[in-house]
């Protein structure tokens, strides 16, 4: 494999001269699909690295070599992407980058699976539908409360008009170069704008309905109010009742004697 100034060098000898892609050292691996990740910190666990490498393409399987004994990362690990195009980014862009003070070796590799890797698409598996960490769906009552806020928003969107950035999005779903190994970053993209947006969208009807909460709870209020109020004339009432009627039955015994 190339050391990162060995890469470095190559690109830069290919831009000076103009060479096509199909004359690249990178044609040299069209057949695989897979990446070599050397110099990981050793507290990146694999969702860390999918969503590292997931800036240039969709991973598929990700394999990070543990110590057998102790099941501690050993610091490298193969990863391989749905389309072979994104491993040429992932090389050019991310080979000498530094994460959490140590610098990345990215290449090239044929990696053979062992017998006992028989899971092609791990990554899915891994992250969940969703594309989030399995170890956040561990407590019960958490996923409960995600539930209730998914309904709620999906009621809240199905009352209100499409944002400017969800249309962009779905046009980008819809219209983007299906070949192109940058789309998955650009819908990434896309879709933190989507967020930013809805966030303020929802700040701003919280703004709109703060007065017609105030009304309703001032209004609940007085309501309880009156009620108790209600409740405690009948009270007054049922022993002016009583007393009267104790006062009659006093008066007839008396007239009887």
């Amino acid at each position: 494999m190339n050391s990162i100034r060995q890469i470095q060098a190559l690109n830069k000898r290919e831009l000076e001269n103009a060479v096509p892609p199909e004359a690249s050292w990178h044609a040299d691996y069209r057949d695989t699909a897979y990446i070599y990740i050397g110099g990981l910190p050793f507290d990146l666990s694999e969702g860390d690295i999918v969503s590292i490498f997931s800036q240039y393409g969709e991973p598929v399987n990700v394999k990070l070599v543990r110590d057998k004994d102790t099941g501690k990362s050993k610091g490298f690990a193969f990863l391989k992407y749905e389309d072979q195009r994104s491993t040429d980014l992932a090389v050019d862009n991310l080979g000498g980058a530094t994460v959490m003070g140590r610098v990345l070796r990215v290449d090239h590799t044929r990696y053979k699976k062992r017998d006992d890797e028989d899971e092609e698409d791990n990554v899915a598996i891994m992250m969940g539908p969703a594309g989030r960490d399995p170890k956040d769906d561990t407590d019960t009552e958490s996923k409960e409360k995600r539930r209730r806020r998914r309904g709620s928003s999906h009621a809240e969107e199905r009352q209100r008009p499409l944002l400017k950035e969800e249309i962009e999005l779905a046009e980008l779903m819809r219209g983007h170069d299906e070949e192109d190994p940058m789309k998955e970053y650009l819908i990434q993209e896309k879709k933190e704008e989507v967020a930013r947006a809805l966030e303020l969208w929802s700040k701003s009807q919280k703004k709109h309905r703060r007065p017609d909460d105030d009304r309703e709870r001032s209004s609940r209020h007085n309501h309880h109010r009156h009620k108790r109020s209600d409740n405690r004339s009948r009270s007054r009432e049922r022993s002016h009742r009583s007393r009267d009627e104790n006062s009659r039955r006093e008066r007839s015994y008396r007239d009887r004697r």
